[in-house]
């Protein structure tokens, strides 16, 4: 796998992975579950990932 390859399949991996654990705090959140350590540990990766897409996107990689 060629350096593009891989870098295409982290993002892709990223985007995935937030859109997967989003689904899992929506059902947290229906169940008034915000102040759970799963929820918090869900939100603290979904920050990590919305910072990643956007040092990505600051250097015209998406």
């Amino acid at each position: 796998m060629d350096r593009l390859q891989a870098f295409e399949a982290m993002l892709e991996e990223v985007q995935r992975q937030m859109e997967s654990e989003k689904v899992v705090m929506d059902k947290l959140k229906a169940q008034e579950k915000e102040k759970s350590a799963t929820f918090k540990q869900y939100l603290g990766n979904r920050l990590m990932y919305q910072r990643m897409l956007a040092l990505y996107e600051k250097h015209g990689l998406l």
